[in-house]
């Protein structure tokens, strides 16, 4: 009954496919273009498109198609969809920057003739404005697939 339920949730199961299918694209992306297969681009943040992005976008607008773009439930998510993309642009995306910088830094560092550390920053955390452009485009086709 509860998986019944949830799976009757529009906004859900947009929000739900929208996110999966961005995932899916980015990992074909990467293939695609770096001729190898990385499993992490099949579930991991960052990258082309953003998921984030396609998820809130999927979720709001069904709100917004559910309950009407004047309820409060749009309303919300509305701002909490400018939250994650903001988030997703701004802060995440300068402390991929930074994890980027700090690996060359720390494969330069030797002590004694080791390396200073094995370990790695990850690097693709946030989006480019482009990438964001991306997930809002998968959000929109998801939208128009459920909807249409």
């Amino acid at each position: 009954m509860f998986f019944q339920q949830l799976s009757q949730n529009r906004p859900l199961v947009c929000a739900f496919f929208a996110w999966a299918l961005a995932q899916v694209v980015k990992f074909f992306l990467y293939w695609a273009i770096e001729k190898k297969i990385n499993w992490r681009r099949a579930w991991g943040s960052g990258g082309m498109p953003s998921s984030h992005s396609a998820t809130v976008l999927a979720l709001a607008v069904s709100l917004g198609l559910e309950q009407g773009f004047d309820s409060p439930s749009f309303a919300l998510s509305v701002v909490m969809m400018s939250i994650v993309i903001y988030d997703a642009m701004g802060v995440r995306y300068e402390t991929g920057k930074q994890g980027k910088i700090i690996n060359q830094i720390l494969e330069e560092l030797f002590v004694e003739g080791k390396p200073l550390t094995d370990e790695k920053l990850k690097e693709l955390v946030g989006h480019s404005p482009l990438e964001v452009l991306g997930g809002l485009i998968v959000g929109s086709l998801v939208l128009a697939v459920m909807y249409l």
